[in-house]
């Protein structure tokens, strides 16, 4: 009997997974951005201390990211996700528990680690699982799951008070913890990888896991490249998903508005990452990588000077969440494609972990400008020269043909 029948559904399962494995980070990723306000209400943190706090689970993704990539190459993809699903759903919820700050603070950095580990395993599982030409396509798909979380959490974050924050950090720690259950019954590991480790070589499984590897057999300039375009790109998007609520109720608008608006910058990023994996796979490829690389910077420039008018400000919210989230997938989509599969884990593993010193970076910047006393339009404004480079390192890699379809 053939097997491509239990192939195509163990695929369609690992796909369907890795979306909600997004769904999820996507909930705990914007959670503390949509909760800030309650935060600040709550327990009176300066702007650099909600800073450190916004920035915190970047910090923890940085090394989970680096070890779970390298552990997946050692032992096996599916185990590493799972573990690292359940593990950020249960540092979430202590993150609802928190009495002080300092309990915030280091809540979020364990969360993070959990997130780490679970994003270079949802992007490398989804694209191992996808046929040659529908990888980029299922990547961005799994990468969809992310603003399609950031929709949820910021619509409950509109319904609720302000101070039921903690609520936002329950959901986000139950969900995960479903999901991380059902992965560890029902997932399967990556064919791709078990077929890979059962041919190969001595030397080869003994460079499973190798982060030097990534740099050899010309792949050098492209990582570079990479690592330089998501740290960029990344800067960007944590600065806004963690900012953004509060530079919105700064500049006039409600809590409940700015939320709203929130919810149009992920409702614009999830269409965009749905349709870039189409995109992606066929002529479109190039003109739809230029459209959101020059989109970024507008729609940067817009917001900034929409004023405190909600229908202004939410519709250019939302073209710029469509411009930053379309990149984001781009890049997310190009990561698996440059490394070999003994390598892979790593790869993507290095790859995000650098995009997160970026991410860690963004939520500090933002709490140093605003403790220099920058209006919201201003701090904005002082954001278009990385938008604008991180635009042209993106047009770079979109120069990069795919390397690996093994």
């Amino acid at each position: 009997m053939s097997t491509e029948p239990s192939a195509a559904r163990a695929a369609r399962l690992t796909i369907a997974l890795g979306l909600a494995a997004g769904f999820c980070e996507g909930i705990d990723l914007q959670g503390p951005g949509v909760a800030a306000p309650g935060i600040r209400a709550t327990f009176m943190p300066t702007a650099q201390q909600m800073g450190s706090f916004l920035a915190a689970g970047t910090l923890g993704l940085f090394i989970g990211a680096v070890v779970g990539g390298w552990l997946a190459d050692r032992i096996g993809r599916r185990r590493v996700l799972a573990c690292s699903v359940l593990a950020f759903g249960v540092f979430s919820i202590l993150n609802a528990w928190a009495p002080t700050y300092e309990w915030l603070y280091w809540a979020r950095f364990l969360t993070g680690l959990g997130l780490g580990g679970a994003l270079p395993m949802l992007v490398t599982m989804v694209a191992e699982a996808s046929a040659p030409e529908r990888r980029s396509a299922n990547v961005a798909m799994a990468y969809a799951g992310l603003p399609i979380g950031g929709i949820l959490v910021s619509i409950i974050a509109s319904s609720i008070a302000p101070e039921n924050w903690r609520t936002i950090f329950v959901l986000g720690g139950v969900v995960p913890i479903v999901v991380g259950l059902l992965m560890m019954f029902l997932l399967p590991e990556s064919s791709e990888f078990s077929r890979v480790r059962a041919a190969g070589s001595g030397a080869a499984r003994a460079d499973a896991g190798n982060l030097f590897k990534i740099m050899a057999e010309g792949r050098a300039l492209p990582t570079l490249v990479l690592w330089v375009t998501f740290f960029l790109g990344l800067l960007i998007l944590y600065l806004l998903l963690t900012w953004l609520p509060l530079l919105m109720t700064d500049n006039g608008l409600s809590s409940r508005q700015a939320a709203m608006a929130q919810i149009g910058f992920n409702v614009g990023g999830a269409v965009a990452a749905l349709s870039m994996g189409r995109l992606l796979a066929g002529r479109w490829r190039m003109p739809s990588v230029v459209a959101a690389a020059v989109g970024i910077p507008l729609f940067l420039y817009l917001v900034a000077h929409a004023g405190s008018a909600f229908g202004t400000v939410a519709a250019c919210v939302l073209l710029l969440g469509v411009a930053v989230l379309a990149l984001q997938a781009f890049f997310y989509a190009s990561a698996p494609t440059l490394y070999p599969t003994w390598i892979r884990g790593v790869g993507v593993g290095a790859v995000i972990a650098v995009g997160r010193v970026g991410s860690y970076v963004g939520p500090k910047v933002g709490g140093y400008l605003k403790g220099l006393g920058h209006s919201s339009p201003q701090l904005l404004m002082d954001l278009m020269p990385i938008a604008i480079a991180g635009s042209a390192f993106a047009l770079l890699l979109a120069l990069f043909k795919p390397r690996h379809r093994d």
